[in-house]
């Protein structure tokens, strides 16, 4: 016998002839029934066409990272100089946090004017903007504003995508498929993360303007093929635009994030900017931002996102679930690039200029076992129900944060990499079938602004992970990292005054160092200084043991710290998923 879930539209009350779908009318329902029978590939177009749209802007929003060397390089700037840093952030930074905050909007847009249509421009906005950016005619700082910009409107068009995706597929699919087309479309969205880290590493061998100029031909290919394929079978809701819910939602979002990512940057004698009036008071003032939008929201005839549908069970808990699992993998994505680039690696042989590229192969399992898992669970859980699929997921990949935390710091790969697949798989597990469980609980002519929300949710919770993590393990390197670095520098040669300079740099500069393949000593060590020093001496500091011998201990604390707080939020993701289905709501649609 077949388990399904309380929500599951299998068991749910048929809605009576011409009436539709509880929530919403019933055109969307009788358009896709007659398009699913004229044109039964059509399902299969739309989920193709939406894949490579995620499987587009997630490459993009890691393809960055790992070229940021040669782009920099490029444009003639030292990203590491004191009044760099901020460069270098933003080029991290920008499009994660547009994205996260025109999400919603955009979704609401899609109901209102057309999923279909949103999602076509977001197609062409963001291939404009790939053209922009790889025709960049500028040097040093300006060069770096003019990429800044043009990933900022490459994040307007990716929150288009983002918002609308998901909903184009819940409009075409019927519920007994919906979890295999969300796990495809999720496979492509978590996984091109993880792929822009090997693309661009070989691309930004060869040219860096080539990391921008590879999105060129597959957008136009995806505008053109979206415009003449997707049709519109949802719901519009025509209405007037929630000026003042959009603008305290972006500026309160959007103050919030920046106000973190700063907060990775020195202030005064602290090694990060926690302690900066302008981050407290920004935290702080975004906060008072978005209260002020839910109270909008509460009150406006037609608000850009119904906070009703906090009460559907299925939805929080789903949300709530997405929000931990991105803070979770964003922060396991960059804490283990930081293993491999700044330890691991050079241990092994690798020269530091090598190791953004051999990070991302090494990190391959993680994707493999995500695009095992993924399509997999979703075909599962359409048989057998999400909630346990959801939770299950979560909880593996929490089992595999304690064993990241269990192994040295010099470890053997293979087990790494089989902790690696069992956390991909884990995620896979957990992706599609709590899309799948959020999309369908939501009312069909709000499908847009539920994908929105979601979309937020998983966006801020890669740049929170960003800003947290990152701060997290910059104060377990400032513990011990200075009197390491000082006594290491004195005992080999190194003036004692120079010595004790370098030792109290921040520690963010040799951080982002090994983080962009950087040679830390030669990037931090006065370059006169490295100069007087025997050719022996030189070469050792210089070498890949000294620096990465001096940085293990310190970051494996920090390591330890991520690793236990990422392991909490999978657990709490997991309870919420496993009880969101316990009481049933008569409010909750489940079909289209």
């Amino acid at each position: 016998m077949r388990m399904r879930d309380a929500g599951n539209s299998m068991n749910a009350p048929k809605a009576p002839a011409g009436t539709g779908t509880a929530g919403g009318p019933p055109d969307a329902a009788r358009r896709a029934g007659r398009l699913d029978r004229d044109h039964p590939r059509y399902k299969w177009v739309a989920l193709s066409n939406t894949t490579v749209g995620m499987l587009l802007a997630t490459v993009n929003s890691s393809i960055v990272i790992i070229s940021l060397p040669a782009i920099f390089r490029g444009i003639g700037l030292n990203p590491l100089e004191p009044g760099n840093v901020s460069f270098l952030l933003w080029m991290i930074m920008g499009f994660l946090l547009v994205s996260a905050v025109l999400v919603v909007p955009a979704g609401r847009l899609g109901d209102m004017f057309g999923r279909v249509r949103i999602y076509n421009s977001g197609f062409a906005v963001f291939t404009v903007a790939s053209i922009a950016l790889s025709l960049d005619p500028l040097h040093g700082g300006s060069g770096a504003l003019w990429l800044i910009g043009w990933r900022v409107v490459q994040g307007v068009g990716g929150a288009m995508l983002f918002a609308n995706s998901t909903a184009i597929l819940t409009d075409a699919f019927p519920v007994e498929q919906r979890g295999t087309a969300l796990g495809v479309n999720q496979v492509a969205a978590i996984a091109g993360s993880f792929l822009g880290l090997i693309i661009g590493g070989l691309l930004a061998e060869w040219d860096w303007r080539v990391v921008f100029l590879v999105s060129v031909p597959i957008g136009l290919v995806g505008t053109i093929w979206s415009y003449a394929s997707l049709r519109e079978l949802g719901d519009r809701r025509p209405g007037r635009l929630d000026l003042p819910g959009n603008i305290t939602f972006a500026a309160g979002l959007g103050v919030v994030l920046a106000a973190i990512t700063y907060g990775i940057q020195p202030y005064g004698g602290h090694s990060t900017g926690w302690a900066n009036p302008w981050v407290l008071g920004g935290i702080g003032g975004g906060v008072l931002l978005l209260i002020a939008f839910c109270v909008i929201e509460s009150r406006v005839a037609e608000p850009m996102f119904q906070l009703s549908l906090f009460r559907i069970p299925q939805f929080s808990a789903g949300s709530l679930a997405v929000l931990l699992s991105a803070i979770g993998r964003g922060g396991l994505q960059f804490m283990l690039i930081i293993w491999l680039q700044g330890i691991w690696l050079p241990l092994h042989g690798f020269a530091f200029e090598e190791t953004p590229l051999w990070a991302g192969i090494y990190m391959l399992p993680l994707t493999v076992g995500f695009l095992a898992a993924g399509p997999v669970s979703g075909y599962l859980s359409d048989r057998y129900g999400q909630r346990l699929f959801a939770s299950g997921g979560l909880i593996i990949v929490a089992a595999a944060f304690l064993g990241l935390m269990a192994l040295p710091v010099d470890f053997p790969y293979w087990v790494f990499a089989a902790l690696l697949a069992v956390s991909g798989i884990g995620s896979g597990v957990f992706s599609s079938p709590n899309t799948s469980r959020v999309m369908s609980s939501v009312p069909a002519h709000q499908r847009g602004a539920a994908a929105g929300m979601r979309g937020t949710f998983q966006n801020s919770g890669q740049a929170l992970s960003i800003g947290v993590f990152f701060s997290l393990l910059i104060i377990g390197l400032a513990s011990g990292l200075p009197n390491a670095l000082t006594s290491g520098l004195e005992r080999s040669g190194v003036p004692a005054a120079v010595a004790q300079s370098v030792g109290h740099l921040p520690p963010v500069g040799s951080l982002f160092a090994a983080f962009l393949g950087y040679n830390p000593i030669r990037t931090i060590l006065p370059p006169d200084v490295l100069r007087s020093l025997p050719p022996d001496t030189q070469a050792r500091l210089t070498g890949n043991e000294f620096f990465p011998n001096l940085i293990s201990a310190p970051v494996h604390q920090g390591l330890v710290v991520v690793f236990s707080a990422a392991a909490a939020m999978m657990v709490i993701g997991a309870i919420a998923s496993l009880l969101d289905g316990r009481r049933r709501t008569t409010t909750t649609p489940t079909t289209i």
